[in-house]
């Protein structure tokens, strides 16, 4: 089967926004609520082992103060998930963060060619949409073609229900779509729902293992600005265009 559609993921591979928009909302969050913590790089580091920002909270209270406690901890934590979010719509709003290397002009490569263009994500449909409209303008949302966010379904990556909600919403087999990935949880996540996929690692997950990768870059590359292969079969590509892609799509899938 031909190649079909590309399905993203959002945090750490459209863009950094862990570091400088997720940790810092969730600092700011803290601190309007008059909450004595913080999370530093460090800790934050470890803490993204954990998929989803109420599970991350409440793993952090597990693991880093267990002397916290509150009578209606679930609905405290979805408190301050909420003002987090909204404060990471501001950042977005901000232009806090950027897209990462290449990720514009395959987009834009990947919609001349009429390749349908989807995401799956564990954030939050609100994050992806200031993120999308804030470095692409609100127009480019409809670029995309299904938004699977983290508030969709029951179970978050590792699990692969987000991707497969996708193919489902597209009506694609895994085998017709590549997908897009940072992380050992996503890849994970992507390869539940039978899908093959890239990696572009980051800061946080530079050290993760990508067993079943297609191949893992330092970043999809741009005309000045080639990638890194880390992993995966030579080539002389220095970006990932759609022709690499088909190429990588027709040998592995």
């Amino acid at each position: 089967m031909a190649l079909e559609a590309l399905i993203f993921d959002v945090d750490g591979t459209l863009a950094n926004t862990e570091r400088d928009g997720h940790l810092k909302a969730f600092n700011l969050a803290f601190k309007a609520l008059g909450l004595d913590w913080h999370w530093s790089n460090e800790i934050y580091h470890k803490l993204l082992n954990v998929t989803g920002g109420r599970l991350r909270i409440k793993y952090y209270l597990k693991k880093y103060n267990p002397a916290f406690e509150h009578q209606h901890l679930d609905d405290f934590v979805a408190s301050i998930h909420q003002l987090k979010t909204k404060i990471y719509v501001r950042l977005m709003d901000e232009g806090a963060v950027p897209l990462r290397t290449g990720i514009k002009r395959l987009f834009n490569e990947a919609r001349k060619v009429n390749l349908r263009l989807a995401i799956a994500t564990t954030t939050t449909t609100a994050n992806v949409d200031a993120l999308i409209a804030n470095t692409l303008g609100s127009e480019a949302l409809d670029w995309f073609e299904v938004i699977g966010a983290g508030n969709i379904v029951p179970k978050l990556k590792p699990a692969g229900d987000i991707y497969t909600y996708v193919l489902e919403q597209m009506n694609l087999d895994p085998i017709q779509c590549l997908a897009f990935e940072d992380s050992h949880n996503g890849i994970t996540s992507a390869t539940k729902a039978g899908l093959k996929t890239i990696i572009t690692v980051n800061e946080y997950t530079d050290k993760h293992e990508f067993d079943g990768a297609l191949v893992v870059l330092d970043h999809l590359g741009d005309k000045d600005k080639p990638f890194d292969l880390i992993k995966g079969d030579t080539t002389n590509a220095t970006c990932v265009d759609v022709a690499y892609l088909r190429g990588l799509h027709a040998t592995h899938c």
